[in-house]
C-alpha cells in the first residue's frame, strides 16, 4: 500500500513538472516570436533565463578620503564580511572621485552589496559641518556655543549658497528648493558657534583672530 501511494505521488509531482515546463516553453516561444530572434541564442533568452537575479544584501555607508583610497581596516571591517573586494572598490572610487574634490576630502559613500559579491555606489558630497569649517577657516566649531557669546568664526551668505549648491546634488536633496538647502546650513553653521555675516572689526580696525588659517 505504502509503495502505491509513493508511486503515486511520484506520478503527480512529474505531471506538474512537465505542466511547468511546458508552460515556461510556451512563454519562451511566445517571446521568441515577439522580438523575432532565435529562441536560445538571444540575449533576451540569456537575460531572463539563464542569468540569475542578483539580490542586494546590505547597504554600507563609509566614509572615504577622496582620491586617496586605500584597502584598510576602516573599510575592510564593512566590506570584508561581505566579501567585496576592497582593492576593487578603491580603485573604482579613486577613479570617480578625484576628478570631482581635492584628494583627502571626507566623502559619504553609500554602497549595495549584492548577493554574487558584485556592488555597486554612489557618492555623496562632504558633510555640511566639514564644509562650514573649511568655509569659516577653522579647524573645528563651539563644543558649547552660546547665543549670546562671541562667535568662533564667520562665514558669508555667498559661501552658504555655495554649500548649498553642493548639498543640492545629492540624492537625497535634490528635490529641496536651494533657499530649504541654505536655510538647514545655516542652521547647521549657527549649532557650531559660527555666524553668518562679514567679520566685524575691533577697536585697532582690524578683524579678531579666531584661530583659523
Amino acid at each position: 500500500y505504502n509503495l502505491k501511494r509513493r508511486t503515486q505521488f511520484q506520478n503527480h509531482q512529474q505531471r506538474i513538472f512537465n505542466s511547468n515546463s511546458a508552460i515556461n516553453l510556451c512563454y519562451k516561444v511566445r517571446l521568441s516570436r515577439r522580438q523575432k530572434l532565435p529562441l536560445f541564442g538571444s540575449k533576451i533568452y540569456q537575460l531572463l533565463i539563464l542569468k540569475p537575479i542578483m539580490s542586494v544584501l546590505r547597504y554600507v555607508k563609509l566614509r572615504v578620503p577622496a582620491g586617496t583610497a586605500r584597502p584598510g581596516p576602516a573599510i575592510g571591517q564593512a566590506l570584508g564580511p561581505l566579501g567585496i573586494n576592497m582593492a576593487e572598490f578603491c580603485k573604482l572610487f579613486n577613479e570617480r572621485s578625484e576628478p570631482l574634490y581635492e584628494k583627502d576630502t571626507p566623502l559619504g559613500v553609500t554602497l549595495a552589496a549584492k548577493s554574487d559579491r558584485s556592488f555597486d555606489f554612489t557618492i555623496q558630497s562632504p558633510s555640511t559641518s566639514y564644509m562650514v569649517k573649511q568655509a569659516a577657516g577653522v579647524d573645528q566649531g563651539a563644543t558649547l556655543p552660546s547665543p549670546t557669546g562671541p562667535p568662533v568664526a564667520y562665514v558669508t551668505p555667498e559661501a552658504i549658497y555655495e554649500i548649498a549648491k553642493i548639498k543640492q546634488k545629492d540624492d537625497v536633496m535634490w528635490h529641496l528648493p536651494l533657499d530649504s538647502v541654505a536655510q538647514s546650513i545655516v542652521g547647521t553653521a549657527k549649532s557650531m558657534g559660527i555666524q553668518v555675516g562679514e567679520a566685524e572689526e575691533d577697536d585697532n580696525g582690524s578683524e579678531p583672530n579666531f584661530g583659523g588659517n
